[in-house]
């Protein structure tokens, strides 16, 4: 892989020396107070203004303060004209937009496309702060405002929207967001390095049309340049390996044969006169970082699902940095252009993002408002990015990629110290000590070769690579010396764990289960039928049972009565109704009782999504004629599902009946132990149904505030 100038190795911008603010700006009176006539940068956000790592304006602020510039912040405006987006004044080299932590129709509407009564990321919970497709909205304003000024457009929603996309709230495949937006270039996934580069670029002086050579960065152009050989991927399916022709004029027939000669043609010899030998001449192939790959136009992919999914697949072996080309798409006259993804950063850099002098607090301006995001991670711990488990529903990969980016155990211990003599109300329990997912920390393969050239989709399925190293020893030792800082108490794991990874470390998982459970522990095995886990990319109950015996033996050791707290998907691509019905006779042959199930949502760019709307899986290579994938899309089916998840509440009841019978499984109605669903049913409607005394699960939710990714 390239190495690349560290972003903590520029020369800082001369506005450096107006020094670090205690909070970025977010009125003129607070830049005056700063001693500001104008801000450099004003980063445009859909969530409220918190400073902390985990939210994405508040790291990028901080990080282009740390390089000199003067960043304002103008958060969850008021959309309806561009007066808002005048309030700090003309930014003197570009606005920053994004929708926030979330994308804002995942934020704003339910897996059933209902509004959503609550916002995770605003003061108070209201709902209705942010636009939908905000990031379209914000730039429209952001243009009316300085329509001279660039408009610099990232985050989640933007990176998930870089190419052309199905949405699934309108129903169709939408144009790339780079074109709807008319921004001058978009930054996907975890943008810091681009940001950097980009930004001191364009502070000396640089048209930010002419700035096309950054990684993970997209922008529109008209045509390919010279230079490059572009490799079409407009078919449906390649064949499968095709020897070289035998050139005829070597007049070989094969080794040995009679026919075979050695002569040697030299371009005149053995020739008569005036006659000139004809010259082979290849097309030399050029180095791999200038091959561009065709993706099937916006036209094409919004007409046709299969080849929808064919683009999918293609985008998603392109995406590992180590060996990714250029991408481009045409739409309409003008070629959609991606670099390939940005070279993660090192350590050293990620200690440098999150060693900077967050307030850790929301901005004063929202009083004693309760912002419910901020709430859940005040406490914790953001110890890695990124995701090699390449779950096809999970955003993690497309927008933090495989490679995982973990911090120094200095750094980390140094921000629980913060923590417990800067944050307010702490009372000596860190939340979670985590990321994406909990147990991957400082995990890599063990080859750096091998690494880059790797096209694989997950390190875990169907089995963990042989080229993974697995070892949790540096991650015990995390665990033993932040419980050791002074004035903790606790150090719980809540985010989501990987089981199948877990068992690969007894040690580990003893250590987990003894000092870092608070009663439950979530993890998440999505289903029960390998039939839907392959389409997950999810490893098979015999992991879950595996890591269920480690947990609930190390528990009994330590004396502690614990709980799994178990999360699946009801309407995957690739459910059945009988695969639905199997997983709740597996739920209640375990007692377990969820409270709240989450429906497949199909959120752009997933692979999961193209399965949805192609009914083709994207894991194997696509044609007419491929596999075909069953996919829950009806209201009714997916309703059903759910409620096969939910077996034991009332309200289910006679959905559930229905279609057992119609599934020829009456046999499951009856009264007693099993039986799926009571014959009879409560006289009066059972408004929600109340967790029995005892039984094993509480609640099985995810909070919108643990959305795919953390941070930008």
């Amino acid at each position: 892989m390239e190495t690349l100038r560290q972003i903590n190795t520029y020369r800082p911008y001369w506005a450096k020396r107006f020094g670090v603010a205690a909070m970025l700006p977010m009125t003129r009176a607070e830049m005056e107070q700063l001693g500001w006539d104008s801000c450099d940068i004003i980063l445009v956000t859909g969530d409220a203004y918190i400073d902390h790592p985990s939210f994405g304006m508040a790291l990028v602020g901080r990080l282009l303060e740390a390089q000199g510039f003067r960043v304002g912040i103008i958060a969850q405006p008021d959309w309806q004209s561009a007066d808002a987006f005048k309030a700090l004044g003309k930014p003197n080299l570009y606005y920053g937009i994004t929708a926030g932590n979330m994308d804002s129709m995942v934020n704003r509407y339910t897996a059933d496309r209902k509004i959503r009564s609550d916002d995770a990321y605003t003061p108070g919970a209201a709902a209705g702060k942010r636009p939908d497709r905000a990031v379209l909205v914000y730039s429209q304003r952001c243009r009316e405002a300085y329509p001279d000024v660039p408009l610099v457009v990232g985050s989640i929603e933007a990176s998930l929207r870089r190419i052309a996309h199905y949405d699934y709230w309108s129903d169709k495949v939408r144009r790339s967001i780079l074109v709807d937006s008319k921004a001058d270039i978009l930054l996907y996934g975890n943008a810091e390095r681009a940001l950097v580069e980009l930004t001191h670029r364009i502070a000396r002086g640089e048209p930010v049309s002419e700035i096309t050579d950054i990684r993970g960065t997209a922008y529109l152009r008209k045509r390919i340049p010279e230079g490059w050989q572009e490799v079409a991927s407009t078919q449906m399916d390649r064949p499968g390996k095709v020897d070289v022709h035998v050139d005829p004029y070597e007049m070989k027939m094969g080794a040995g044969s009679s026919c075979e000669t050695d002569d040697k043609i030299d371009g005149s010899a053995a020739l008569p006169a005036g006659v000139s030998a004809i010259q082979i001449v290849r097309k030399q192939k050029v180095p791999r970082e200038l091959q561009v790959v065709r993706l099937p136009a916006y036209e094409e992919v919004s007409q046709d699902p299969v080849m929808y999914a064919h683009a999918s697949r293609v985008l998603h072996l392109e995406s590992n940095p180590g060996n990714a080309r250029a991408l481009v798409q045409r739409h309409g006259d003008r070629e959609v252009w991606l670099n390939p993804p940005p070279i993660p950063l090192t350590t050293k850099e990620m200690d440098y993002v999150y060693d900077l002098p967050y307030a850790r607090k929301p901005h004063p301006a929202y009083g004693a408002s309760k912002i419910p995001a901020w709430e859940m991670i005040r406490f914790s711990v953001n110890i890695m990015r990124g995701c090699f488990g390449g779950c096809t529903f999970c955003s993690i990969t497309e927008h933090e990629g495989r490679i995982i980016q973990s911090r120094s155990e200095e750094s980390i211990l140094n921000e629980i110290v913060e923590i417990r003599d800067k944050v307010e109300g702490f009372t000596g329990v860190i939340s979670d000590l985590g990321g994406p997912t909990a147990n991957m920390y400082r995990m890599a393969c063990k080859s750096e070769t091998i690494e880059q050239a790797c096209r694989k989709l997950s390190c875990v399925y169907p089995g963990i690579c042989e080229n993974l190293n697995t070892d949790h020893s540096a991650l015990i030792q995390l665990y033993r010396k932040a419980r050791a800082i002074k004035g903790v108490k606790k150090i719980l794991v809540g985010s989501g764990l990987r089981y199948d990874l877990a068992v690969t470390s007894p040690e580990y998982v003893k250590e987990l289960v003894q000092h870092h459970v608070g009663g439950y522990l979530k993890i998440a095995p999505e289903h029960s039928e390998d039939n839907v886990l392959s389409k997950m990319m999810k490893p098979g109950m015999s992991a879950y049972d595996e890591f269920k015996l480690m947990f609930e033996k190390f528990s009994k050791e330590a004396g502690k009565e614990q709980y799994l707290i178990p999360y699946f998907i009801a309407a995957h691509p690739g459910t059945t109704d009988e695969d639905m019905l199997n997983l709740a006779l597996w739920l209640k042959k375990y007692d377990f009782k969820l409270d709240q199930v989450q429906t497949f949502t199909p959120t752009p760019m997933a692979m999961a999504t193209a399965m949805y709307h192609s009914g083709k899986n994207p894991l194997r290579k696509v044609t007419h004629d491929s596999e075909e994938v069953p996919i829950p899309k009806a209201g009714g089916v997916r309703r059903l599902h759910k409620a096969f998840i939910r077996y034991h509440d009332p309200n289910n009841w006679p959905m559930l009946r229905e279609a057992l019978k119609k599934m020829g499984r009456a046999d499951l109605i009856g009264n007693g132990k099993k039986h799926l669903v009571p014959a009879w049913q409560p006289i009066k409607p059972v408004v929600a149904a109340a967790a029995r005394t005892g039984s094993r699960i509480k609640t099985a939710a995810r909070s919108p505030a643990r959305a795919p990714t953390r941070g930008k």
